[in-house]
């Protein structure tokens, strides 16, 4: 992209004659007449900075402007509006949630220039910082983000599993990320180019769970016009992942206890048993041994489930992975939105974030960033647009020094990352010396890895 590149949307050349005789060094200028002559313009030059005049002489309406703003995000836009049309509420709000900056009309070319010159600067910067995120980003670990020590320590054990072929039993609370763990072991896995099927076994009636998990023959009860294969033979070659087993009737845990033991399936209303060759995946969020202490889950089934157990921690659990798990969400999310303003989170976003405890673990921050990218009309994600409000003033750690000590190490760790753990560039972009910053990552226990 060339930075210093400006197109501007003048129907009535009103300035374009104006700004063209001007020699500016290093910034060239493109001028066009509608939404629609840029944005054709923009595919094939891209440019730092545009301009567009709302006044009468507009040829698109507001909305076909908004929509041009909303999908060139790369370009800084600055709106030149007539006065008349600052006087409507609705274009005072546009300009102010939509606009890098605006000037009135008729314009000050010499201020303009100067908005112009700081509005290329910050392109320049935002494509800067937008590469540096890009070569140094975290890929995750078979698509699973964290850099707390809890994550890694289950990485370890991740890597060693997933080629075991052997059953695994994955613990952790509701939203912590069970299926996704799931996916992964079966994604890298010798059985990955099988099926994988999940079932959740607290979601299917207990009136339907034997015909979805076994499968049923034409006739064998009433309303079965046809034969049905069930998830255990559909998973044949691949994975079997059962969440939620502990909410299995004790009576169908006998029958999957045996389709483990002797590796056939039979359908309902058939004496016909089939082959089926699968590695089973099962996940819980309830204590299954306490399950076994009340007798509402057997404990021969659990030690054939259990060869491998995995326990995935709580989010509150990892220190300082809240603003990366933050950052990989929302990029996901708003490249999925074309309409989304956002392009990050605040300050106190990422510290509310931070010290916020997560009952709903990944789930909930999922679920709150999606609202957020949807409603959020500004530049940055705000704690309202978490509908984080009433924490604001909360300090979720145990004390006020450990909540600054968590965000301390989030914002040393994010800075490294950013810079390819170059100690220097890192410091340079907190605005600290190397030695301070070097003081500062033995404080909160950060190796130097270069």
């Amino acid at each position: 992209m060339t930075t210093g590149s400006v197109v501007l949307i003048d129907p009535q050349s009103y300035i374009s004659q104006q700004i063209q005789k001007l020699v500016i060094e290093n910034i060239n200028f493109f001028c066009v007449e509608s939404t629609a002559d840029a944005k054709n313009l923009l595919s094939r030059q891209p440019c730092s900075v545009g301009l567009v005049i709302l006044d009468p002489s507009l040829k698109d309406s507001l909305e076909e402007v908004e929509s041009l703003v909303v999908a060139t995000s790369k370009t800084e836009w600055i709106a030149l509006v007539a006065p008349a049309f600052m006087e409507m509420a609705h274009v005072r709000s546009f300009v102010a949630n939509a606009f890098y900056d605006y000037h009135t009309l008729p314009v000050d070319l010499q201020r303009l220039l100067m908005t112009i010159g700081h509005a290329c600067g910050i392109a320049h910067l935002r494509l800067s910082l937008a590469k540096s995120k890009k070569e140094n980003a975290d890929p995750g670990h078979f698509g699973i983000h964290g850099n707390s020590a809890i994550m890694q320590t289950f990485f370890q054990r991740l890597d060693k599993v997933i080629n075991a072929d052997l059953a695994v039993l994955i613990g952790g609370e509701t939203g912590t990320g069970k299926e996704l763990v799931a996916q992964a072991i079966h994604g890298h896995s010798r059985r990955s180019k099988g099926p994988f099927v999940a079932v959740n076994c607290g979601a299917v009636p207990q009136n339907l769970i034997q015909s979805e998990l076994f499968g049923h023959e034409r006739g064998a009860f009433t309303g079965a016009q046809q034969r049905k294969i069930g998830s255990i033979e559909a998973a044949n070659g691949g994975v079997l992942f059962l969440d939620e087993i502990g909410d299995l009737p004790l009576n169908l845990q006998a029958n999957l206890l045996r389709v483990l033991q002797e590796r056939t399936i039979t359908r309902l209303g058939s004496t016909q048993p089939v082959p089926v060759d699968f590695r089973i995946i099962a996940a819980t969020h309830v204590d299954l041994q306490q399950a076994i202490q009340n007798g509402s889950f057997r404990e021969d089934l659990y030690y054939r489930l259990s060869v491998i157990q995995l326990d995935l921690p709580p989010l509150r659990s990892r220190d300082g992975d809240v603003p990366l798990l933050a950052e990989v969400i929302f990029k996901r999310l708003s490249a999925n939105n074309p309409h989304c303003r956002a392009n990050g989170f605040t300050s106190q976003a990422l510290r509310v974030m931070s010290t916020y405890r997560w009952p709903g673990n990944v789930r909930e921050l999922i679920n709150r960033i999606h609202r957020a990218v949807i409603l959020c009309e500004g530049k940055l994600i705000g704690v309202s647009d978490l509908g984080l409000d009433a924490y604001v003033d909360i300090p979720e750690a145990k004390t006020l020094e450990d909540a600054r000590a968590s965000l301390d190490r989030s914002i040393l760790e994010i800075s490294l990352r950013n810079n390819g753990n170059n100690v220097s560039r890192a410091a340079r972009q907190l605005g600290v010396s190397r030695v301070t910053f070097y003081r500062m990552m033995n404080k909160h226990n950060i190796a130097a890895t270069h």
